[in-house]
Parts: C-alpha cells; structure tokens; sequence
C-alpha cells in the first residue's frame, strides 16, 4: 500500500516535521500456560534468509510429512518489537505442534514487488500456510492467494479477504493504547507537566486510532495534556525512531509513547531521564525497566496455533477476524496476571487502568466504548456525537471505495481525523 514516490518525499517530510516541531518552546489476564515464552533474538530453530531484496533471499525449504508454515517479516527478528513479538509466536506455534508442523520465516522483506515475489516463491515451495506481518503485505498476499487456491493465507492488520484460502487477522489495540494514555496522563499530572509525545509510523487507519486512543486515554487522567506527535513515515528505521524521540524530548514531552517497531526511543528517553512507553513485545521495556513505564504487546503465540489447528482439520474459514481484548491476544506490561506495575505509575492511575482492563477481559468494555461520542477532533469539531459509537468500518477506515472492492459496510465516521488532545497544530499528512 506503500507507494514508491515516498521513497523521496519521506525524508523530506520526516526531517520537517522535526525540524519545525523542535523549534517550538486478557479476559481476565491469560493464564500463565496461554503466554508465548520470549523468543531469543537469534533464535536459529527454523531456517532464515535475511534480505536485501526478493533476488537475494533464499526460500526455505518445506519439511515433508509435516504441515508447513511460513512467516514474512518486514522486519529482523532482533528488532525488540513487532517482529520480535511475531517470532514469538511462531515458536510457541512450534513447541506446541513440533510432531506435526514445521515452521521457517524470512526477515527484512520490503514491502511491495519485492514481497509479492517472495510470497509467491514460498507458495511454490510447498508452504501449506503464508503468514505475512506487515500492512504493506497486504495487497501482494491477496494476489499470490488468487494464484494458489490450496494454500492458505493470513494478513496481519489489513482487511482484504477472500472466501476460500486468505484471511486478515489482527487485535484492538486501541484498547491497549486507551490504557496507555492513562498510565502516561498520570505520570505527566504528577510531574506538573502537560506534554505527551507519540512516534507515529504512517498516517493510516491503524495507527491514527491508536494515537486517537492513546489522546482519550491521557485525557482521562490529564484533561489538559497535549498529545504531540512526529510522523516517520517508516516501520523500521532506528536511527529515525530514536531521532523522533529526542525531537520530541526537546519540545518538552514527559513521556514518550513509541508506535514503532524497536526499542530505540525507550533508550533515547531513558538516556534524557525522560519517561516512555515501549511497544509490541513484552521485553520492549528491558533497557529502561525504571523509566519504561509499561508496553501494550501481542501474544502471537495461542492464536497462530488455533489458526493453524483449524486449517489442519479443514475448519478454518477465511474472515475479517479482529479479537477484542478479552482474547488474550492482548497485553499490558505490568498488568497481566503474575506482572507488577512499574513504580513510576502514580498509585490512583494503577487503580483505574486495573478497572478498565477488568472491564475490558471480561467483554464488559471492547474497542467500540473506547471510542464513544461525544467525540471531538483536535480542532474542537464534533466528529462522533453523543450516543454514537465507532463501528468496525469507521476503526478500520473502509470508505466508500475500499467498502465496494471488499463488500463491506462503509464507514461513517472514517477515521482520517485527530482526537481532542492531540496539539490543535498538528495534522494528518497527506499520502
């Protein structure tokens, strides 16, 4: 979904944007046996090929006899985040099913040309299974599934699908990042402060409702926080995520929230004495455990073994499959069964996200309340009116054109907006 141009524009709008903004002065929590064990970073039990493009990769050979599962990453599994988090989960699918499934993975795959053809050759190789981890996977995953009726597919975080072999598959996060807001608001009460930095990768669907989530989180423990925000128009990159932080830090952020794939603004903030929040992998918060004030991750591991039990015993049905935070698909470092809250937290703040998460795990609150009117933009106009809430469509940002490619309902309040908190300056780039 990515498109080529931003290869030039991209810089130039990610040293804009901080050049300019510089000068300004689970149901209940899952059960121990349900949580994916940490994954070391050069864990070798299937076979890899990094990459630097889709002619220099090597495909992994299947492992006849067994059930084969392949896994695309966009990212190195070393990254301490997102890809971090997904090959966790492959190697819990592994330990759980090592007599019958054989996994490998391919790291660093760009996105585009690049991924479709290496969708494509894994396809040929005789995967019985594609699982493809980034957005920009999307539209590569949909062509290569058409091409090859007997495979299975499964899209994370997009929301195209068909109805015999390929499915989309992801989590409300936004849920997570509610919770987030409020850890962060609290701290930045207690420390006098009113400013709260988020690192936002692209300005999609996906990541403007975790921002928008994280804004009304804060807003519930520091009505008069502002929620600024440096995009960087990338997943990965982190010499650019550490320089969004610092960025950040020098325009005055108490806590900066990272909705990137590494661990570099946690470092960055640590290293300014400054508060963070990690995200995707529960270990996102092991270089600063005293200033990384929590990480809302994924526990990959029990869903991707589900999935791949249903396409073994012919049951599985492709679908939009978008698991609420009752799941326990969801984490929250720190509030978890067994996990401590980081002492940074003030006390009342721990005491309200403990609530809302219980609410949460027990389907009592989902992604819809999160985003009940009244809800106003960053402008101060009313975007979703009291008695209103946000439906799928509106979350996922289905307008009229995408609604009419995959059948689904359009959306009436898309999410192309910032939330009230969020800096009244700021505005979504334009793709």
């Amino acid at each position: 979904m990515r498109k080529k141009l931003w290869n030039f524009i991209v810089p130039i709008l990610v040293v804009a944007s901080i050049l300019l903004d510089a000068c300004a002065p689970a149901p209940a929590a899952p059960a121990a046996s349900t949580e994916a064990t940490a994954a070391p970073a050069t864990d070798t039990s299937a076979t890899a090929a990094p990459a630097a493009d889709a002619g220099s990769i090597q495909i992994p050979e299947v492992e006849q006899g067994k059930f084969n599962v392949a896994f695309v990453y966009v990212g190195p599994i070393g990254d301490g985040g997102w890809t971090y988090a997904h090959n966790e989960g492959r190697l819990y699918l592994e330990n759980a099913m090592s007599d019958t499934v054989h996994t490998a993975y391919l790291e660093n795959v760009p996105e585009g040309a690049d991924a479709e053809r290496v969708i494509r050759n894994l396809a040929r190789a005789g995967f019985n299974a594609i699982f493809t981890t980034s957005f920009g996977f999307m539209d590569s995953t949909a062509t290569v599934a058409e091409e090859f009726p007997d495979t299975y597919f499964v899209h994370i975080s997009g929301f195209k699908k068909n109805d015999t072999n390929f499915a989309n598959l992801f989590g409300s996060m936004e849920s997570m990042k509610y919770l987030v807001g409020m850890v962060a608001g609290a701290r930045a009460a207690a420390d006098g402060k009113k400013k709260i930095g988020y690192i936002a990768p692209f300005p999609i669907p996906e990541v403007v409702r975790l921002g928008n989530a994280i804004s009304l989180g804060m807003r519930k423990t520091c009505p008069d926080c502002v929620l600024d925000i440096r995009w960087i128009f990338t997943w990965f990159d982190p010499t650019t995520e550490r320089q969004a932080a610092e960025s950040l830090i020098q325009s005055g952020a108490d806590v900066v929230i990272t909705g990137a794939d590494t661990t570099g603004p946690v470092q960055a903030a640590d290293e300014a004495g400054v508060y963070s929040v990690g995200y995707d992998s529960r270990n996102a918060c092991d270089t600063a455990p005293k200033t990384c004030l929590t990480v809302p991750y994924w526990n990959w591991g029990p869903v991707y073994t589900k999935v791949v039990k249903e396409m073994m015993d012919k049951s599985f049905k492709p679908d939009d499959i978008y698991l609420d935070a009752d799941s326990g698909l969801l984490g929250l470092l720190g509030f978890m069964e067994g996990q401590t809250p980081n002492a940074a937290i003030p006390a009342d703040a721990v005491t309200q996200v403990k609530e809302t998460l219980a609410k949460m795990d027990a389907g009592q609150m989902t992604r819809f309340d999160v985003f009940s009117g009244p809800i106003n933009d960053n402008k101060g106009k009313e975007i979703v009116p009291a008695g209103s809430k946000l439906t799928q469509s509106d979350l996922e940002g289905i307008d009229a054109t995408v609604a009419e490619q995959t059948g689904r309902p359009a959306c009436t309040y898309c999410m192309s907006w910032l939330a009230e908190g969020v800096s009244p300056d700021a505005e979504l780039p334009k793709q």
